[in-house]
């Protein structure tokens, strides 16, 4: 069976002329090599370039660049690169505010080609450069284009916010094995931790031993001092449930100074980071504002401010898409499997693109199967009429979702969910 390159793929061949000179690069913190080909992947330099990740080094690539295209005769030019890690941000933004012809090249394609000019493994910064010039020369890359400003700023504050937590989930998480060794009673008291009566306990009194001399008017009193209402007979119930856990407690009794120095500094830690998330979000719901589409994708029931932002970040300007295929394959949620002969292999999610879009893709599908009643009726049609699994069902919809985000905004329209429902059904 003989392979078929796709249109995309022979149209990006296309674009590479006998007068183009095809520059590979391999990305590094501080030193890049380039190599360059001809649309053939016939090496044109005498040896390679090594320079800085500095305006040196880039002046001095961009030189070398020029003598060779001199050199050749070669009027057009296109680099590749590997986006590897953040190393290719600089010089990728800094060829393109140049104006020239940049394009990205997925590592495992460099992985897998490696061989195929030596027949060899091994692996060096030269060679890693002449085999992303190579695939470039032959139409396996993307296009790099730099998003506006607001979508820049968009993809950085939610990259923050995911830092941030990230360290909030690690900091709960060490907390809650603090309270499982000095007071493994203290869930069947507050069952949320983190709610204000049960963070002022924790300040107050975290260990049981602190707790039983107290009577349950000094418990409120003591809890006060953190919120207002902190009495009522919620609050008497609570305090006369936490001295009788505290009395009958078998947690460690051990160390209990160093024990509540670290539980204080936990507490305020995430208290801190709880408060720059909070602020985070504003800052986000606010730039949201500046985008006309966000407006558009929030007329979806059940998809929030926070998901809204995930996506947009993830995907930038969405009137670039064509079809909702062009967000899945982004996101690595475009399929993928592997047959031969008999053998037909498992039909299963390739995974070849943003981690963070795949995530909350997934995440906010979830979400609208809750709270959207569209989402809801065709997910319960997905099951019972066509016999689906639950995780199948999701993926589906999670298709449908990139549909209609692209057509929405492809046609400036708000979210209608008559049309949806008649779409889906002439489909099905």
């Amino acid at each position: 069976m003989k392979f078929k390159q796709t249109d995309a793929q022979n149209q990006r061949i296309e674009q590479i002329t006998t007068s183009h000179l095809v520059v590979g690069i391999d990305m590094a913190k501080e030193t890049h090599v380039a190599q360059a080909t001809n649309f053939r992947g016939i090496v044109v330099s005498k040896r390679h370039l090594s320079f800085s990740n500095s305006i040196e080094g880039f002046e001095k690539m961009s030189r070398w660049m020029s003598e060779l295209q001199q050199k050749h005769r070669l009027k057009k030019l296109i680099i590749g690169m590997e986006p590897t890690g953040h190393y290719w941000f600089n010089l990728a933004n800094w060829l393109a505010d140049k104006g020239l012809h940049v394009v990205m090249v997925n590592p495992a394609t460099t992985k897998r080609n490696k061989e195929n000019r030596d027949n060899c493994p091994s692996k060096n910064d030269p060679k890693d450069a002449l085999v992303i010039a190579d695939a470039v020369s032959r139409g396996f890359y993307y296009e790099y284009t730099r998003q506006s400003l607001v979508f820049q700023r968009l993809r950085t504050m939610m990259s923050d916010r995911e830092f941030w937590v990230t360290n909030s989930i690690r900091l709960q998480n060490r907390i809650i094995r603090w309270l499982d060794i000095r007071f493994p009673e203290y869930p069947s008291v507050f069952k949320d931790w983190t709610c204000k009566r049960s963070l002022a306990t924790l300040k107050t009194f975290p260990c049981p031993q602190d707790l039983q001399t107290y009577t349950a008017p000094d418990v409120i009193n003591a809890w006060r001092v953190y919120m207002q209402r902190a009495g009522g007979s919620t609050g008497i119930e609570k305090a006369a449930q936490l001295i009788a856990q505290a009395k009958r407690s078998v947690g460690e009794r051990t160390a209990v100074e160093e024990a509540k120095a670290d539980l204080k500094r936990l507490i305020g830690e995430y208290e801190r980071v709880t408060n720059m998330l909070e602020q985070i979000e504003k800052d986000i719901e606010a730039l949201l504002t500046e985008i006309p589409m966000a407006q558009q994708l929030r007329t979806i029931k059940g998809l929030g401010k926070i998901f809204t932002a995930a996506i947009l970040a993830g995907t930038g300007d969405l009137r670039q898409y064509a079809h909702g295929r062009q967000v899945l394959r982004k996101a690595g949620m475009n399929l993928a499997q592997s047959t031969s002969g008999k053998r037909k292999g498992q039909i299963v999610l390739s995974k070849r693109g943003d981690s963070a879009l795949r995530k909350y893709l997934y995440l906010a599908t979830v979400q609208l199967v809750w709270n959207n009643p569209v989402f809801r009726h065709l997910h319960e049609h997905n099951l019972q009429e066509k016999k689906m699994k639950k995780q199948q069902s999701i993926f589906k919809l999670i298709g449908k979702l990139a549909r209609i985000l692209v057509g929405i905004v492809q046609r400036g329209e708000k979210f209608t969910p008559e049309k949806t429902v008649l779409t889906w059904t002439e489909a099905a």
